[in-house]
């Protein structure tokens, strides 16, 4: 079976689970099966929103993300259920069992999906049938389907197991991409959304081709590093490894700042570590990410200094989220003495890209509806200097006391590093 794997490189599978939630219910409950299914926020109110379909719904054109009235009229006889998270974590956790079964290799990064380097698992057949016998082992032991890509990394892996859905195994092999990846149109590559897609037609780039003939400068102007990281992907180019424990990685990234004087007036100070909190909201967007855990660190006048910090619920970017857990954890440990420095930390962050988040469904439509004007704020502030666009009228004497509605739901990836620490 030596000879199915590289003597050079990489063999690596993307599973990526079958509308899982869909699909869960399912498994639970056989009635459902062969029937149109969505599974929404909020099942009661017409302005909810569909978090996933079955096959079936979607043959009538119901999708992910749509209006429940939308989807409800498409398909009137479709059954709607509220989201089951324990139900879903369980079969979760399930199905990366299985996968561990066939190497240690496995990273996840989301509920539903995860990649495999099986280079070294060649004694438990090819590439090819360690696939079907991973499929069929879910479908037989937890009654789910999947589609699984196979070939040199992770891009390319990804990119495969998209192309046959449900149940499909596709091979993609760096050969095969001028006649198989190049022809699509850019915005069906992984990694590139709607508005980056936008920006690529600016430049007259509109299939996976001309993304992978681009012009470095052009692409570096309209897309920033981004751009080159995007046409190395077209070209089949991803170093990146199956990293079991990059889930669990502990990043930071923070902003403190020592105060031209010794400040004791709370509102003083809560103003600053807003300044901070906005601070480190636009570092993380600019890494893509989101943080788990905030921490503060308070420096006194006599230079005794503390550091607090607490585990969040849900990931955070929003400087709003931000302030509010600072804040929080401010008035809690402040022991009313003057401050010499405030400092802001978001920890545990996790990658946009590789993490899964569930939009909270009570508020889907009007965080999802702020999203691109978060992200506009962003740039604007990035390219004419900070502070020349804000949300809302900033003055030195406001401070937020509104409650924050968290945009994003995490579900847990399980194993058991999770577990013992849980």
């Amino acid at each position: 079976m030596r000879s199915y794997y590289p003597k050079k490189g990489r063999v690596i599978l993307h599973v990526d689970m079958n509308s899982f939630y869909a699909s869960v219910e399912m498994a639970y409950d056989p009635s459902l099966k062969g029937k149109p299914l969505a599974i929404a926020g909020n099942p009661e109110e017409r302005k909810g929103i569909i978090v996933t379909c079955s096959y079936e719904a979607r043959k009538y054109g119901v999708k992910t993300t749509m209006p429940l009235w939308e989807a409800k009229k498409k398909c009137p006889q479709m059954i709607i259920m509220k989201p089951n998270f324990e139900r879903y974590r369980a079969a979760s956790k399930g199905m990366f069992d299985i996968l561990r079964t066939f190497t240690d290799l496995v990273e996840p990064v989301s509920i539903d999906e995860g990649y495999m380097d099986i280079t070294e698992s060649y004694e438990l057949g090819s590439p090819l049938d360690i696939a079907k016998s991973i499929q069929n082992r879910i479908m037989e032991q937890l009654d789910l389907p999947c589609s699984i890509g196979i070939a040199p990394n992770k891009f390319l892996a990804k990119m495969a197991s998209d192309m046959k859905k449900p149940m499909g195994i596709t091979v993609l092999r760096k050969r095969d991409i001028p006649t198989i990846l190049w022809p699509l149109p850019a915005g069906e590559m992984h990694g590139i959304g709607s508005k980056t897609a936008e920006k690529l037609k600016g430049i007259n780039i509109e299939t996976i081709k001309e993304l992978a003939e681009g012009n470095d400068i052009q692409l570096k102007q309209v897309l920033g590093i981004n751009g080159i990281r995007l046409k190395d992907k077209a070209n089949g180019i991803d170093s990146r490894a199956v990293d079991p424990d990059s889930v669990y990685d502990f990043k930071s990234v923070g902003n403190s700042t020592t105060l031209p004087r010794d400040v004791s007036n709370q509102q003083e100070l809560l103003n600053v570590l807003k300044e901070l909190s906005s601070k480190v909201s636009h570092r993380l967007r600019r890494k893509n990410a989101l943080a788990k855990n905030i921490s503060i660190m308070i420096r006194y006048k006599d230079r005794k200094t503390i550091t607090r910090s607490r585990k969040l619920k849900n990931p955070i970017v929003k400087p709003e989220e931000i302030f509010a857990a600072a804040s929080q954890l401010f008035i809690e440990h402040w022991n009313g003495n003057a401050v010499r420095l405030l400092g802001v930390t978001g920890q545990d962050l996790i990658e946009e890209e590789d993490a899964f988040m569930q939009m909270d469904l009570f508020s889907y439509e009007k965080e999802a509806e702020k999203e691109p004007l978060y992200k506009a704020i962003d740039t604007l502030n990035q390219r004419f200097g900070k502070g020349s666009i804000t949300k809302g009228v900033k003055t030195k004497e406001t401070t937020s006391n509104s409650k924050t509605d968290t945009s994003f739901n995490k579900d847990f990836l399980f194993d058991s590093k999770v577990e013992r620490e849980d």
